[in-house]
This record gives C-alpha cells, structure tokens and sequence, in this order.
C-alpha cells in the first residue's frame, strides 16, 4: 500500500449542534482510510445570533480550538489532525471574521454562502429562485475577492435550494462569470462528496461545473463534509474519478493556510 497523502478537509464537530461524535472518533477513520490527516473546520460563530442554531457560539471558540488540540495530541505519530473553520460568507460579515480569522493559527478556511439559513434568506431572496441563484454566484465571486478564504465550499450548493428550478445552461453564464472572477483571485474550489447525499445527488459541484472550474485552472481541494465519523473521507476515489474526467491531474490541500500539491495518480494508489 502506497504512503497517505492525502488529507480530509471539511469535517465538522458537535459544537454546530448538528453533527455526532469526537474529533478523535473521525481521526480514527481517517486513519482507516487510508488519508495522511483531516482538518476540521466546523461552523464559524458569527455575529447577532446569526444561524445560531447550526453553528459555535462566539464564547465556543477557544473550546473548539482546545478540542481539536486534544484530538491532535491523542492522534500524534497516527494521522495529522489540523484545525481550520467553515466560516460564513455575506456581504457585511468581512471585518468580523477577519478579527476571528486572527485569533488562532487556521490550516484551512472555507468560505461558505449558505442560502437556506433563514437570515441569509431573509435579505436576499425576493421570491425569483432564479435571480436567488445569480445573487448566489455572485457572493461566492465575493468572498473570493474578500482574500478571507482559502477555499470556496461546496460551489454550486444552491442547486439545492429549488431543485426542480435548477437549470445548469439557464445559469451557466452566471456560473462562467464568477468563475471568471474567481479564477482572478487563485482562491480553490472544494469538490464535496456531501452532494450525493442531497436533494439533487451528485457532487457539489456537478460534472458540469467542474470542468468549467477545469477549464480556468481553478485549484480543487476535495472534502467529505463530514457531521459524523464514518464519512470522513467518504467516496474519495470517486471524486478523484470525476476530477481527472473533467480534466485535472492535481488535487490539493491546504497547511498552514498555504496550498498543498497531489498528483491524482498517486492519490488514487493511496487510498484503501
């Protein structure tokens, strides 16, 4: 069996209020896996009780850092446990989590634009599932441009929103013009394995997309989204699959907030 190389870069913990099992539990199926590390990035905190239900509390913080740092110590000379956050991403958010950006040393932060949360909802949708869709892709050109963002999670998430509304060709020129824009900034994309698991199953994003990402030299990070344990790493060799199909032959991860280089051949030999 080929060396690990490869890390889990999405994973979360039980301080959003909507996952199960400790850090260590997720580490261990890391480790099963096949994979070098996993770098947790749960549900940032963010400002006026904003989603709070699905994320840490602002007075969490340290605890989710000390929780990982536990994981960290526990897991040493076994697999790599990092810590990094999934931060929330709207117009007007920047200067706070800029200041929580700074508070810790991250591996790996993920820029978001969670459509369903009722506050986000609340200011942008206006009835036009279509136009929500464009007011989507938008903020995720945003919040590459913002430079607070390693990587974009899960890109084309909206689809889920409306899913018998979705018309990739209809919005395609939208998706391109952000592309555009994100392509400028040398921001990554994610390829979440969690899609499979939604309302329109497949990866987020689509085949689609992918190559259109593809096509602009845009950086791919992979990750599972992982709420539970055993879907740490979760359907990895496929996603490497469907990357190489759509044209590329890296995947990436990030350390130290700096980008980290893979070849998909050799990832594929070093999972189990």
């Amino acid at each position: 069996m080929a060396a690990p190389l490869l890390y889990e870069s999405h994973a979360h913990t039980t301080l959003c209020k909507h996952a199960t099992g400790t850090p260590v539990e997720y580490a261990e199926v890391a480790e099963a896996r096949g994979l070098r590390g996993i770098v947790f990035t749960c549900h940032c905190p963010l400002p006026d009780g904003h989603s709070f239900q699905f994320r840490m509390a602002p007075e969490q913080f340290e605890d989710y850092v000390a929780l990982i740092g536990e994981a960290r110590t526990r897991m040493a000379g076994r697999v790599d446990v990092r810590v990094g956050l999934e931060s929330d991403y709207f117009p007007g958010v920047e200067p706070w989590l800029e200041q929580l950006h700074a508070r810790v040393p991250l591996h790996h932060v993920l820029g978001s634009v969670h459509m369903q949360m009722a506050p986000y909802r609340a200011m942008y949708y206006k009835g036009d599932a279509f136009a929500y869709q464009q007011v989507y892709f938008d903020h995720l050109a945003q919040a590459a441009e913002s430079g607070l963002f390693d990587t974009l999670a899960h890109p084309d998430l909206v689809k889920n929103e409306a899913p018998a509304l979705w018309d990739f060709n209809r919005i395609r020129p939208f998706i391109e013009r952000a592309l555009d824009r994100i392509a400028a900034t040398g921001v990554a994309m994610e390829l979440n394995t969690s899609g499979l698991q939604k309302a329109l199953p497949e990866m987020n994003p689509g085949p689609s997309m992918l190559r259109l990402m593809a096509d602009r030299g845009i950086p791919v990070v992979m990750g599972a989204d992982a709420h539970r344990s055993d879907r740490v790493g979760d359907r990895f060799a496929d996603a490497l699959v469907m990357l190489r199909e759509a044209g590329y032959r890296e995947v990436h991860y990030f350390l130290d907030r700096r980008r980290q280089t893979v070849p998909i051949a050799d990832a594929l030999l070093s999972l189990t």
